[in-house]
């Protein structure tokens, strides 16, 4: 029985290291050691199988950040530890896959956009504003301003335009906006228990 997902993993395999625009059905057909028609009984072409990609990875993030949130004990700890699960993602996404797909495929780009603006604004405001109750976060921040602002952030340091990926290392760029953010939103009691988090993350 062929499922669906082996197909979207092969292709995912794929898109990662060759970017979407050169990956043809055929390439996936032979990484898969199967024939492009039972490819196509799942998946009407490219496009549908790129929107299954995109929905299913956006489903599995959106688990992953319901688990962190779940298992943390305060707001600084979340940060820490979405900060080690962005780092898995970031260091598998090749920019060339933000590109072509934001390029070649609008509808999974928009998928991709939708998510961001609710899930993740959404998430974002949660946890600044717990954070502030918690003490941790500046209570002169404006939740809906500054998630926003993160969520952004996030998208300019896969801008090649301005990060060249011949000059700049996708993940180091996403972490130094990160340290630089999380910096920016602590109380001195966040900003101890940050650094407390991250000497251990460190050693």
């Amino acid at each position: 029985m062929i499922h669906t997902d082996r197909i979207i993993q092969g292709a995912e395999e794929l898109f990662l290291t060759a970017g979407i625009k050169s990956v043809t059905m055929d390439d996936i057909a032979k990484h898969l050691g199967m024939s492009k028609k039972t490819i196509y009984q799942f998946f009407k072409d490219k496009n549908d199988l790129v929107i299954a990609l995109v929905k299913k990875k956006l489903k599995d993030d959106e688990d992953q950040m319901s688990i962190i949130i779940s298992q943390s004990g305060n707001v600084i700890e979340e940060m820490i530890n979405m900060m080690k699960c962005s780092e898995e993602i970031f260091s598998r996404i090749n920019p060339i896959v933000i590109h072509d797909m934001q390029k070649y495929h609008p509808d999974a780009w928009k998928q991709f956009q939708d998510f961001k603006s609710g899930v993740l604004i959404n998430t974002l405001e949660q946890l600044l504003t717990k954070g502030i109750k918690q003490g941790y976060i500046r209570s002169d921040i404006d939740v809906k301003i500054i998630a926003r602002m993160r969520v952004s952030q996030v998208e300019l340091g896969f801008n090649t335009a301005i990060f060249p990926v011949a000059e700049f290392s996708t993940w180091k760029v996403q972490y130094q906006f990160l340290e630089h953010f999380n910096y920016g939103i602590c109380t001195l009691k966040g900003y101890k228990l940050l650094n407390q988090y991250k000497n251990i993350h460190d050693e």
